[in-house]
């Protein structure tokens, strides 16, 4: 049966002049972003090339089906290379009057340079005269015949680029020319046929039989086969391995597709009036209301985003002899196309001759900084709402603003400079491959990736780096495209480094500077700066846009108005940790960590503790712990005065406490090879078999938590008379605090009750000998599925319930964190067993039981305090899920507590 699902959708005007569009921008996950937004500027009237787009579902079913198209589809392409031949006036192939199309992806969320594009498609050795003929131009036309070969020779059939490269610098070299541009229409017509030759030698018949021609490979005459070739090549590129690791960096679907647009071709590369390149309506670096972006004249698109030639910047467009027209238009279309989008858009233009043509638009990829700002501004200006402004900025983005940067008391000696593409600083060793970068960052080695310009190919190296350093390229290279995404620091166009790759050396032109492989250097993305060694950093403060796009956030949360409130917490064991998380914003503490307290010095304490048998001494160890913890709490709870302080009775099992018996064991085995008699090594022995004997095979799901509080009642005793001491001192100097004290890692309701019995009698202890009246109330933390189920039973005994969710889902999964994440989630997730590690972002499943507990325990408690201590706290994707399972707050570590209060936000905005 034939499919009567529409696979293309036609763009622009017909052969009337008038528009014929079929599409829309609210078509992305049909046509992708660049097809869905080439048909809106078609509908609001702006010059944009006529084509059509092949929906990102046809791709879907091509790639699903072993690359086999699917019934119907060739023939609708065809329909409608048909119908746009018709709308031109002109045939592809055509050898009076060529027609010649580009022909690119376009997935439903941007991936800059990603995937493949093919330009100049149409051409062969009939057409090259016909585009002579028309142009009176044979350098132009036997410029893009070799520009046209050299692409689709490696985008389709993967030939390495680096042999067409070889065979342009030869030529160079025997013409006696420095640039591609100075080669002249007889070198690049001897190009042309080098360049079949060499596609001849490097594709194989056998996998392409429909290139052999009298026994031959031969390069494509046919553009009907040419664009088929094209078309599955794109649809191909959305399974190659940068694209993949791209969409694993954003978290976008790998069953989302990629559209293709084939569209009729403009050329900025036709002389001194004739222009390309890309431009956003506002600084995507920090958010000024300018014009920003590069072009070059007489260049084709490619040349701008690739880096090989030196920009020039937007402004003096309109400037330039030749394009003043063109270039006070492009001004007028920035302004049209941001209040259509109401927001800033990143666009790609060509000038052909003098005549303005549109090629691509969408919400331009911007910094924090610059997110920050154009929000703010666009309020301002009535263009977006308060509401709106706090939906569009990236909660992960927040991270770029709490980076470090260089500390300003530092003297710094400017090594080089070039163009401030990404902010943040960055300290790292130089590395000049994208694998070296991969492997010092697994070395635990901080780096930073030095290249002539990157590709999409070097992806994994720039995720891996601390910072980017290019030598070529401007703003809206790939470099600083991908950089800025990533929150990566990048200084771009760095021209007095001479990079040797192969020497893995940097000489740096007017000094006597030499960098080598492994020295230490560090960048400013802000200032565009490189300095040699290593500079301190700063962290980043909280002020400024920041601030007041998180207290619209907060407002947003704390609407009584709309869906129910949200509350941020924070993740704090220590005074130090409180007081930042205060600065970042937390309402309270939602998790106190007591075992982050036993360390250093005092970890002595607890291992006498644990591993006595005489009574005098543990009761001695016992108090000594007392007296540390007393002064612990006091101290958290003075600095977090008037705010909750959730403190979670000890967690882990004893014997993490304890020393490493293997290495206890060589000691021994050390001290016995140099002579120590029996007798010296008796204590040493009786301490190992202690130990040995507290190990557990599973001690995750052993003697910890509410099962340690009651087989060593000692401890919890110990730990609620320190909190409620703490906060009886306090209460006695006026002051506020408010512990609550959290029972770990409860399945029945029974152990909850008895610990309920035992803290509320200490608490009773405390207050008459203090003769002050203390209100703390208890709950438990919920990390096991029994917990979950029987929430309704165990709420009876619970103040507030604390989701655990790291516990729930290792509980929920089976899975041990540690070896899973280490040894086959990254497999599962690369063969789609999962969508997402479910230790970064929540699982449905686990969501499941969070809501089911929520429900129950509300249903025998109405008024229950649900929250989140867990690390999916800080995650944004898991915020948003929480919020819809009807927690009341969320806690997380300090420095993720900005980007809680934007997603706590987003996600009660989302609901409504």
């Amino acid at each position: 049966m034939v499919s009567t699902q529409q696979r293309v959708y036609r763009f622009g005007v017909d052969e009337h002049g008038t528009d014929v569009t079929e599409g829309a921008s609210s078509m992305n996950y049909t046509l992708g972003g660049k097809g869905a937004n080439l048909a809106e500027m078609a509908r609001i009237g702006l010059p944009v090339p006529p084509g059509f787009t092949i929906t990102c579902q046809t791709c879907v079913e091509y790639s699903g089906a072993n690359n086999t198209w699917p019934d119907g589809a060739l023939d609708e392409i065809a329909q409608a290379e048909d119908d746009l031949e018709r709308r031109m006036g002109k045939k592809l192939g055509d050898p009076n009057d060529p027609l010649l199309v580009s022909v690119r992806s376009g997935a439903p969320f941007s991936m800059p340079g990603m995937m493949d594009t093919v330009l100049n498609l149409g051409l062969n050795d009939e057409s090259v005269q016909g585009l002579i003929k028309q142009t009176e131009n044979p350098r132009f036309a036997w410029d893009s015949y070799r520009r046209f070969i050299q692409m689709f020779s490696n985008v389709v059939l993967d030939v390495d680029a680096d042999l067409f490269e070889n065979a342009i610098t030869q030529k160079k070299v025997v013409a006696g020319v420095r640039n591609d541009s100075d080669l002249s229409a007889e070198d690049l017509e001897e190009l042309v046929a080098e360049f079949k030759e060499i596609f001849s030698s490097h594709v194989s018949a056998e996998i392409h039989p429909e290139l052999v021609v009298d026994g031959e490979v031969c390069f494509p005459s046919d553009p009907s086969l040419q664009l088929r070739l094209a078309i599955q090549a794109v649809f191909g590129s959305w399974m190659n391995e940068r694209a993949i690791l791209y969409r694993k960096q954003h978290a976008i679907s790998d069953d989302l597709g990629t559209a293709v647009n084939v569209q009729v071709m403009v050329f900025g590369n036709k002389g001194e009036t004739s222009a390309t390149g890309v431009a956003f309506t506002r600084n995507p670096a920090d958010g000024t209301k300018e014009f920003y972006g590069d072009f070059l004249v007489n260049a084709q698109g490619e040349d701008v985003v690739a880096g090989i030639r030196n920009t020039e910047p937007i402004t003096d467009l309109k400037k330039t002899p030749g394009l003043e027209e063109a270039g006070a238009e492009l001004e007028q279309v920035f302004v049209t196309l941001e209040n259509h989008y109401r927001d800033m858009c990143d666009i790609e233009f060509t000038i052909e001759q003098g005549k303005l043509w549109m090629l691509q638009t969408r919400v331009g990829k911007r910094t924090a900084t610059a997110a920050l700002r154009i929000a703010i501004e666009m309020v301002e200006e009535g263009l977006i709402t308060r509401d709106e402004a706090v939906s569009r900025i990236d909660p992960s983005q927040l991270d770029q603003l709490l980076h470090p940067q260089f500390d300003t008391t530092a003297k710094v000696d400017i090594l080089a400079r070039g163009l401030n593409a990404s902010p943040g600083a960055a300290v790292g060793k130089v590395v000049f491959s994208s694998d070296d970068a991969v492997a010092s960052a697994e070395a635990g080695e901080p780096c930073i990736l030095v290249r002539w310009e990157t590709n999409p190919d070097d992806l994994k190296g720039m995720v891996a780096a601390e910072g980017i350093l290019t030598s070529h390229g401007g703003k809206t290279s790939h470099a600083a495209v991908i950089a800025r995404g990533m929150g990566t620091p990048c200084v771009c166009g760095v021209e007095s480094f001479r990079i040797d790759a192969a020497k893995k050396e940097v000489r740096v032109e007017g000094t006597d500077t030499v960098l080598h492989e492994g020295d230490m250097i560090s960048i400013d993305g802000a200032q565009g700066i490189v300095v040699l060694g290593a500079v301190p950093l700063v962290s980043a403060e909280l002020s400024g846009d920041l601030e007041t796009i998180l207290s619209w956030a907060d407002d947003i949360r704390r609407d009584a108005s709309f869906g129910h409130l949200v509350g941020v917490r924070a993740n704090a064991d220590n005074p130090e940790d409180a007081k930042l998380s205060r600065e970042l914003g937390a309402e309270a503490i939602g998790l106190c960590r007591t075992e982050h307290m036993f360390l250093g010095d005092r970890k002595q304490i607890i291992q006498t503790f644990i591993l006595t048998d005489e009574s005098d001494v543990r009761q001695h160890a016992l108090a000594d712990l007392l007296s540390v913890q007393t002064k612990d709490f006091l101290e958290m709870f003075r600095e977090m005065d008037g705010k909750n302080v959730i403190v979670r009775l000890l967690d882990p099992p004893l014997h993490e406490f304890l020393d490493d018996p293997r290495a206890l064991e060589v000691e021994i085995a050390r001290a016995e090879a140099e002579g120590a008699t029996a007798e010296e090594l008796a204590p040493k022995r009786a301490l190992l078999r202690r130990i040995d004997g507290m190990i557990e095979s599973n001690p995750m799901l052993g003697l910890r938590g509410v099962r340690l509080s009651i087989v060593f009642p000692d401890l919890p005793l110990m730990q609620v008379r320190a909190i409620a001491s703490a906060a009886a001192t306090l209460k006695a100097q006026g002051l506020d605090p408010r512990p609550e004290i959290m029972v770990p890692l409860v399945s029945m309701t029974s152990e909850l009750a008895q610990l309920r019995s035992v803290i509320e009698r200490v608490i009773d202890d405390v207050e008459r000998e203090n003769t002050v009246e203390l209100d703390i109330p208890i709950g438990t933390m919920i990390e096991l599925p029994r917990a979950c189920v029987t929430a309704n039973e165990i709420a009876q005994h619970a103040d507030f319930f604390s989701f655990g969710t790291n516990d729930l889902t290792q509980t929920t999964f089976g899975f041990s964190r540690d070896d899973a994440e280490s040894k086959f989630i990254p497999i599962y997730l690369h063969r789609h067993v999962l969508e997402s590690n479910p230790f970064e972002t929540i699982d449905d499943g686990v969501v499941s039981l969070v809501k089911m507990a929520v429900d129950r325990g509300r249903s025998t408690n109405p008024k229950l305090d649900l929250g989140v201590c867990g690390e999916h706290g800080g995650d944004p994707r898991s915020i948003k899920k929480l919020y819809k399972a009807g927690v009341d707050y969320v806690s997380c570590s300090p420095y993720r507590v900005p980007i809680a209060r934007l997603a706590a936000a987003q996600a009660k905005l989302s609901d409504r």
